[in-house]
């Protein structure tokens, strides 16, 4: 609980990444003063707070494609299902808890990248010590260094090209419009290279059984029906689910 608590705040306030121009005009604009039914007068720094407040809660709604595009919760997600599908049980386990279990290791392995994000970015902006520009800044940089860590050069320059982006001196200057794209893509690329390891072993045991059943005469009994059990045995013998897991988070980490 503690975990889903300190994550959720800087993982929220990253929906601030796509409204740069939308942050850039509320602050340009100029001085507001806004007349009350009771005769009052809100004063300036008053609207000020409500519009960065709108624009905090505005910023909920990119946070599920945020959340699937600029985190490792791809990649986990895939491998997962990945490997539901290799040990041959089609919903076991089902959609929810492999969703759940993605979640709760992404927040795990990008909680200090939101920290960071919160601490350096969401508490000053929210305090007005800093402005709309320097705090999306600020709250973009853990995020980016982070994705061209595991971002392949081939795709960040695929869609350079794709976007018409000239390229800049290093890669921490890169436009989000490219990075966000260029790592989703690797994740994907990544995640199928590592369902195709899990997917191996368990595709020479359907082999070795189904032969076996055949040499046997055994044409009409099921391979599956027998290699499934095995499968199964085995994966819990060599605790499958901790290998799995456990190199995921080793594979940010190195």
């Amino acid at each position: 609980m503690k975990l889903l608590q300190a994550s959720f705040l800087p993982l929220a306030s990253l929906g601030l990444l796509l409204l740069p121009e939308l942050a850039l005009a509320a602050g340009a604009g100029p001085a507001i003063t806004i007349n009350t039914n009771s005769g009052g007068e809100l004063s300036n720094s008053e609207v000020y707070t409500g519009l960065k407040l709108s624009f905090l809660l505005s910023s909920l709604t990119f946070l599920p494609s945020l959340l699937m595009c600029a985190t490792c919760f791809t990649r986990i997600t895939i491998v997962l299902a990945l490997a539901r599908q290799a040990l041959g049980v089609a919903q076991t386990p089902p959609n929810q808890i492999l969703v759940g279990l993605a979640l709760l290791m992404t927040f795990a392995i990008m909680g200090p990248i939101f920290n960071e994000i919160y601490t350096t970015a969401v508490v000053p902006y929210t305090e007005d010590q800093i402005g709309h520009q320097e705090a999306l800044e600020r709250g973009s940089k853990p995020l980016r260094v982070f994705m061209l860590r595991h971002t392949r050069e081939s795709d960040l320059k695929l869609f350079t090209d794709i976007t018409r982006t000239e390229a800049p001196d290093t890669p921490d200057l890169m436009p989000m419009t490219v990075v966000i794209p260029a790592f989703l893509l690797s994740e994907l690329n990544t995640a199928f290279q590592i369902g195709f390891l899990i997917f191996l072993p368990f595709l020479v045991l359907d082999m070795i059984v189904s032969s076996v059943l055949t040499s046997m005469s055994m044409i009409t009994l099921p391979p599956t029906v027998i290699s499934l059990p095995i499968k199964l045995m085995l994966f819990v013998v060599i605790d499958g689910w901790s290998l799995i897991i456990g190199n995921l988070v080793k594979s940010y980490h190195v």
